[in-house]
Parts: structure tokens; sequence; C-alpha cells
């Protein structure tokens, strides 16, 4: 599927839509019909990893990921953070890529009315989709890959009666797994951990595990 744009507060981000196969609503192309939502389980907002460590919206868990969310009736929105690809602007530290997060948001809240709204996040980009997530009422679920716990601040995830599913790697390098089953214990219920063995931090050759565990915690959800 072609790249799209998303209206950014600072210029237009760089995005794709990972779509379920069949269900009502869907055209004959295969694409849900804007404004359609019938057949869609949920609409996910999806945040990439550190830019300034690679992260995009390609990178490997996050693809697979997303494409398991589509197996299971999502509409996935996948975007990349400004300055990153052919998104507008630059590296602002977070405070402007959470804005970014929010516009993707109206984006997701507008093509797919009326559909429940999700966001998921990888490392980095769990702490800005999860955050974001869970100041806004619209968004019923968070769902957190390699959740940078011990590296920002999670509060306000932490705190959220919210449905919060997790998919970290045993080995992870970046948020060890003695501080994500610490940040883990403290929040609050619903809740569900999937650690996957032998993985680090990027799932470097466990990437497909990751989309089995979203598929597993999610799928009959």
């Amino acid at each position: 599927m072609p790249p799209l744009e998303i209206p950014g507060p600072v210029g237009t981000l760089e995005a794709l839509l990972d779509e379920p196969a069949s269900g009502r609503g869907v055209n004959r192309d295969g694409m849900v019909e804007a404004g359609r939502h019938e057949g869609i389980r949920a609409a996910v907002v999806f945040g990439h990893p550190h830019p300034r460590h690679g992260g995009t919206m390609h990178t490997k868990a996050v693809y697979q990921a997303a494409k398991a969310l589509a197996r299971i009736g999502c509409a996935v929105v996948r975007f990349n953070f400004r300055g990153v690809g052919r998104s507008a602007g630059a590296w602002d530290e977070g405070v402007g890529e959470k804005e970014d997060l929010r516009a993707a948001l109206a984006f997701a809240h507008e093509r797919y009315a009326g559909a429940p709204l999700w966001v998921a996040g990888m490392s980095f980009g769990s702490w800005i989709a999860l955050t974001a997530g869970a100041e806004d009422a619209r968004v019923s679920t968070l769902i957190g890959i390699a959740t940078a716990a011990s590296r920002y601040d999670f509060a306000a995830v932490r705190d959220s009666v919210k449905p919060k599913f997790f998919v970290h790697g045993e080995r992870d390098e970046v948020c060890p797994l003695k501080d994500m089953r610490e940040f883990y214990a403290g929040a609050a219920e619903p809740k569900e951990l999937v650690v996957i063995d032998g993985a680090d931090h990027v799932f470097d050759g466990k990437s497909g595990e990751v989309a089995d565990a979203i598929e597993d915690l999610l799928g009959d959800w």
C-alpha cells in the first residue's frame, strides 16, 4: 500500500495504513472507505522507536505488530514522527512528537468514525503513544512493545485504568525485564504482559514472535 500524508502540527506526516483483508466497509480495492468502520475492530495509531537511534514506521517489530493487528481485524495507522522519512519538521525531544501522535489520532478518529480507538508504540514510541492515549478520553486500549518504562515518565500509563497490553524481551538491554516487571506490578488493572524468551530490545531475529504475542493477547480479547 503506498504511503499517505497526514496533516501534522508542523507539516505533513508520512504514514501507512494496514487494514483488514475483508469485512464490511471495505471497498473493491481492499481499502476501508473513509468514514466507514463496519467490520473494523479498532483503529490503532502506532508510534515507532527513537528517531535518533534509527526508529521508523518500518522497524521490523513495528511492521510485524501492525500486520498482526490487521489480521485480528484492526486498521492500523503507522506514521513517521517529524523529521523521519518524508515527515516534515525536526526532532523535538518528545514534545512535538506527542503532538504528531495526537494528529495521527485525529486522522484515525475521522477516517474510522465510530470505531474504537487504540494506541500502540514501541520503545520511545510506547512512551509517546501510551502517554497520549492515557490522556485521551477517546482511546480505550494501550499496547506497549519494548516499553521503555525505566527511561521515561510513564506515570499516566501506570495509573490509567484502561486495558494495557505489554510485550517485552527477556534480554532487553534498554529497559531490563526486572524494571519492566516492577513497573507492571504497580500498574493499574486491567493489564497483561508477555515476555519473549531470549529477545533483546529490538527483538532481533524474533520480530515474528512479537506478532504472535499480539495475536495471542488481543485475538480473543
